[in-house]
């Protein structure tokens, strides 16, 4: 499971981005689950990391998906049309 970070924001993305595609690497399993309960403060990058986290996904066979998000990401993930990219994890 990947974990997300309490903070998200366009200054952390870069780093949180190679933090998280490494650890998916290392990852043998086939279906990625990034867990976004921890984050409390965000913008719109943390979008782009999970985006980022399901393409390295696909690209190396695994499913993707998306535990505890936030409604507030969620919302934000509706508004910027990507919700259906991001499902939650069963």
């Amino acid at each position: 499971m990947l974990l997300l970070p309490a903070e998200l924001t366009h200054d952390q993305a870069p780093a949180c981005c190679r933090m998280l595609a490494e650890a998916l690497r290392r990852d043998p399993g086939t279906a990625v689950v990034a867990d976004a309960a921890a984050l409390e403060h965000f913008d719109s990058s943390a979008l782009a990391v999970l985006l980022e986290c399901r393409r390295e996904a696909l690209a190396a066979g695994k499913s993707f998906s998306v535990a505890r998000m936030p409604p507030r990401l969620r919302e934000l993930a509706t508004v910027y049309g990507v919700a259906s990219l991001l499902p939650a994890a069963p």
